[in-house]
């Protein structure tokens, strides 16, 4: 009785369910030929936050209705081919109903196999009975569908069925009875395929991640010989929809099977291919049927296809390496310049030249010997990088680079290295060290020159030693052998001009006499990494947004700095290790000018402009303290225009004076009350295309217009790091993930509802929500963009 009055107070609800319109499962259609007159009907079920489809597992008694699926089928022209399947449902106890049941959240996938018995079938029709409920309310809609031969529909929703990878297939016969199997799989753009091995399943059975790419087969006759492989290196990226590091292939792939057939009279062989395949709104998991001809015995026997392409692969991969590593080599040879001028080294050139010529018992000798001095300071510095290599590792320190608290520790280093540049103190190691190396140098032959050359690594750390340490971090960022490389680089600059100098003296002559220049460099170098240092506290702020360093205050750090090092250029600032100083050098001067027009230029971003030459280093523009810069804001023409103050919760995005709101439930409200069509902007503050939209696209044209006056813009930043208050944050039903930051709420919003995870992502929807027209992402063509917003905004109207 008490489950008949549950059943009847459901109904009750339902009727008022559907006077407010509600439709929380949108349906989609997918069909697949299996076979020569077989195929998958597919249905996949969308399902809103907070509602729950029901599986088509009968309930008993008075319970929710089953899912189910009625065809138009009077003339028999197919028939259904086994039971109706779906994915795993989940089963928990239901409030209204008062027992454990089974049903679907957020999404389902529903598949009946079909034989056609009519080859003129065209299309196949029929209904969606389902309910479907929240806590407080069920509905129990129907849906008709229609699939025809070639494409599906739901009728009042749009579908279509998809198919990102084709394949191709070829059997080699590399042994007597074993084959190789190879899949080639073409994938449309925007979508990829995942490997063999997406992700470290191992290191934490209780992650969840993408289904790998994987062969299967029902053959009895066939044998299958090792694992699966994948010619070529897939990418490996970090996938927001799993959050975590993956492992998939763009464009194309290869994957080979080898199989023996252990009975010679099998003729066709049938295998599978069970593989997930996404690109950033969905994800679909097909499976690919082959049969293969077996080759008759006579064939010949050729190479495994992984053979023939091993050479090339490796060869590409070289070549890429190689381009990467002569990037890091002329940074690190131009870094031991800068080095080499400075009073630490410089004036040693003259010193060990002199000594390895006129002590030798000839100039061939002194030649050889001042050759092994310069050899001996690459092997020193070389040891140190492979030594950084070993011990830290690539990825490790790859990883840091992003860190928050990596930026701001290198911040504190380069300002340490800066400030004992300028001549504060000293950045020296022990005393004790050098003696004793030293000492060790007195011995003569190959040992004693190679201690020489440590001597001259040791006593010259204050001025090596905050490049070198700059210089490793960054190269050890890029993984691999670039430490040693760099330090090659690097030690080959200062090397150089001990051995050049040995074999050609009179060159010596034509060196500058030490005296203040050097220091001049050393203090340069010092007020370089100083202005660079705040790029790095920039990074570490704009990511927690905390506003401490906007683009304002940047700016006017890098104008002090660089107006005092102009300053001291021209001779009015006067620092510890500074001699005397009459007058300054043509040089020094025209260094102190070009200093100087640099911090006249840098002096009009303070009130907005660009500064486009520098663009890298300071923070954006909407960074700021007013949207304008300094002193000066204002509220331009669009739709904040009629409002003597900005709307609850809205900001002005510079330089063009957009109104646009950076949380969800206040921008929809804003629409509401202008009634206005919302257009949702799923950016990063680290998102380089949604810069260039924003630079190159919305600036030009009508879009501009369009965005001020005709659409409520909410932008939403998925890599905000700043905490949610405790009571907001929660567990994503789509990814297990724990909410945490106002960034992972947004991109959890993304994934969940758009079934996508890459930025920019624009959605243009009315104020129930609804999309007004297909979401586009980054959309470079203006014309492309003002039409895609052209046609939004005339749906709504």
């Amino acid at each position: 009785m008490k489950k008949l009055v549950t059943t009847l107070l459901v109904l009750l609800i339902s009727i008022s369910a559907f006077s407010q319109i509600l439709e929380p499962v949108k349906w989609t259609t997918e069909i697949k030929k299996t076979g020569d007159d077989t195929y998958d009907l597919m249905w996949h079920a969308s399902i809103e936050e907070n509602w729950h489809l029901y599986s088509i597992r009968p309930i008993g008694g008075l319970g929710p209705f089953p899912t189910e699926f009625e065809y138009n089928n009077d003339n028999k022209k197919f028939e259904l081919v086994g039971d109706l399947t779906e994915n795993e449902p989940h089963t928990s106890y239901d409030k209204i109903f008062e027992m454990e049941l089974s049903y679907h959240d957020l999404e389902a996938t529903f598949t009946q196999k079909i034989k056609v018995l009519d080859p003129a079938l065209a299309k196949i029709t029929g209904e969606i009975i389902f309910q479907t409920c929240d806590d407080k309310q069920c509905i129990f809609p129907q849906k008709g569908f229609e699939f025809n031969f070639g494409r599906a529909h739901i009728f009042g929703e749009e579908s279509q069925m998809f198919e990102p990878v084709t394949w191709e297939t070829e059997i080699r016969k590399i042994g007597a009875n074993t084959y190789e199997l190879v899949y080639t799989a073409a994938i449309e753009d925007t979508w990829h395929l995942y490997s063999i091995n997406p992700y470290d399943w191992e290191a934490d059975p209780t992650v969840i991640g993408p289904n790998p790419t994987s062969f299967r087969t029902d053959d009895k006759a066939v044998e299958m010989i090792g694992e699966l492989q994948q010619l070529g290196k897939p990418k490996v990226s970090y996938d927001k929809v799993f959050e975590m590091d993956l492992e998939y292939f763009d464009n194309n792939a290869i994957f080979l099977q080898t199989i023996k057939v252990k009975d010679a009279s099998v003729t066709t062989i049938s295998t599978t291919i069970d593989y997930q395949t996404c690109d950033d709104e969905k994800c679909i998991f097909p499976a690919a049927d082959f049969q293969f001809k077996v080759p008759s015995q006579d064939t010949e026997i050729v190479s495994s296809r992984s053979d023939v392409d091993a050479s090339s692969d490796a060869k590409e991969e070289k070549e890429g390496d190689s381009r990467g590593m002569w990037t890091i080599f002329f940074v690190a040879f131009l870094s031991g310049f800068a080095a080499l001028l400075t009073p630490c080294v410089f004036p040693m050139i003259p010193l060990t030249v002199s000594f390895f010529t006129k002590q030798s018992k000839n100039r061939a000798v002194g030649i050889r010997n001042a050759i092994l001095y310069g050899v001996s300071i690459v092997v020193i510095y070389v040891f140190l990088g492979y030594v950084v290599t070993k011990i830290f590792g690539a990825d490790s320190l790859n990883a840091l680079s992003t860190n928050v608290w990596f930026n701001i520790i290198f911040f504190v280093l380069l300002v340490v290295f800066a400030v004992s540049f300028l001549g504060a103190f000293e950045i020296t190691l022990p005393q004790s060290w050098a003696n004793k190396v030293d000492s060790k140098a007195d011995k003569g032959g190959i040992i004693g020159i190679f201690f020489m050359a440590l001597a001259l690594a040791v006593v010259s750390f204050s001025c090596t030693g905050p490049i070198v340490g700059t210089l490793l971090v960054e190269a050890a960022s890029k993984g691999g052998l670039a430490p040693v490389i760099g330090m090659f680089g690097f030690s080959l600059a200062i090397a150089l001009p001990f051995a050049l100098f040995a074999m050609f003296p009179g060159w010596l002559n034509s060196l500058p006499k030490s005296g203040g220049w050097l220091n001049t460099v050393k203090v340069v170098l010092g007020f370089l990494e100083l202005a660079l240092a705040f790029k790095f506290l920039s990074q570490a702020d704009l990511v927690l947004q905390m506003h401490l360093l906007e683009r304002e205050v940047f700016i006017a750090i890098w104008i002090a700095v660089f107006g005092a090092l102009a300053l001291y250029l021209f001779g009015k600032i006067k620092l510890p290790h500074d001699g005397p100083l009459t007058h300054i050098s043509v040089g020094r001067m025209l260094l102190g000018l070009a200093t100087l027009t640099f911090v006249v230029y840098m002096i009009p971003g303070l009130w907005g402009a660009p500064l486009n030459l520098i663009s890298a280093f300071p923070p954006p523009q909407e960074y700021s303290e007013s949207p304008y810069g300094v002193g000066f804001s204002k509220l331009g023409g669009g739709t904040a225009a009629a409002h003597s103050e900005l709307p609850d919760g809205g900001h002005l995005m510079a330089p063009h004076d957009i109104l646009h709101f950076k949380d969800y439930e206040q921008g929809l409200a804003y629409a509401k009350e202008v009634g206005k069509p919302v257009m949702i902007d799923f950016t990063g503050y680290a998102c380089v295309n949604c810069r260039k939209m924003e630079q190159n696209v919305w600036t030009k044209g009508n879009v501009l217009s369009i965005l001020k006056n005709e659409v409520v813009l909410i932008s939403l930043y998925v890599d905000d790091k700043r905490e949610l208050p405790e009571e907001e944050k929660y567990t994503s039903k789509e990814t297990g993930r724990k909410v945490k930051t106002i960034g992972n709420k947004w991109s959890d919003l993304q994934i969940t509802r758009y079934k996508a995870n890459a930025q920019p992502l624009y959605i243009l929807m009315d104020h129930n929500e609804e999309n007004l027209v297909k979401p586009v992402g980054y959309t470079p063509d203006v014309d492309e963009y003002e039409k895609w917003l052209n046609a939004g905004i005339a749906n709504f109207k």
